[in-house]
């Protein structure tokens, strides 16, 4: 993702229910966290704006209709960008067996986003248990919804990794993996197959994702489609959206429809 300056702190108001931690407030761009840890499990919506979150395993970035999901014990850090409305949810351990077990990014439809505005809000418990069994909604929102992951995985192999910085230097330059390998040391053909054993994909398939997290960053900064698209190393705007449409799930203007009627901050 783009590197941008990191403000020294940022309010995060507490509005949780005793032994379920939780936090809402408005951060604001290029706002970081540094690498940390839980003993719980951890959601992290973004009801406005987007957010990175990374760990040993690589980026996961998740715009304003997907929220991230760190199971117990994964060193991962964030990053925010444009004004972010953040809500971070707790996830009792007890309860995190019920969630896949490793980091992830998933769909939020209307059900799971009021659910998780409701618990991160300052919305008080007028029945007892009552924050219990809206968690418990979210949990089985969660069970039932397809893994929707802007994953970037990180290389192992030097070789690999060697390409992969090339790239995250500039995911706009347009060398093929051929040229790439003669920098990196390796022949067009192993690189290949180190992405697919490795990383899980195409070489092609990486890069768009990478082009794809710059891209929704610049997006919502306010960039043009099309200067997002020359930005991220696109030939055209049509073949951007084509590939924003299929790895985000809409187009990049109606990602950025959604960023305008978002809610303004305080």
């Amino acid at each position: 993702m783009p590197k941008t300056r990191q403000p020294s702190s940022a309010p995060v108001k507490s509005s949780a229910p005793q032994g379920m931690p939780s936090g809402a407030g408005w951060l604001p761009h290029g706002y970081a966290m540094a690498p940390h840890t839980h003993e719980a499990g951890q959601l992290v919506y973004a009801a406005a704006g987007t957010l990175a979150t990374t760990t040993e395993r690589g980026t996961w970035v998740a715009p304003a209709n997907r929220v991230t999901w760190t199971p117990p014990g994964f060193a991962h850090s964030h990053r925010f960008y444009g004004r972010t409305d953040a809500r971070l949810l707790t996830v009792p351990v007890e309860l995190c067996h019920e969630l896949i077990a490793h980091p992830s990014v998933f769909a939020v439809g209307p059900l799971l986003r009021e659910a998780v505005l409701a618990l991160t809000g300052d919305r008080p418990e007028t029945r007892p248990g009552a924050h219990q069994r809206l968690l418990a909604v979210v949990i089985d929102e969660l069970s039932n919804t397809p893994e929707l992951s802007l994953h970037l995985p990180e290389a192992d192999d030097d070789r690999l990794r060697a390409v992969t910085d090339l790239l995250h230097a500039d995911p706009a330059r347009p060398a093929t993996l051929s040229e790439l390998g003669r920098v990196a040391g390796a022949s067009e053909r192993t690189l290949s197959r180190l992405f697919h054993t490795e990383l899980g994909m195409s070489f092609h398939r990486w890069r768009t994702i990478l082009r794809i997290h710059h891209a929704l960053a610049h997006l919502t900064e306010g960039m043009s489609v099309t200067d997002t698209a020359m930005a991220c190393g696109w030939s055209n705007p049509s073949s951007f959206i084509d590939a924003f449409n299929d790895v985000v799930g809409q187009t990049p203007g109606s990602y950025q429809a959604d960023l305008r009627n978002s809610p303004a901050m305080p």
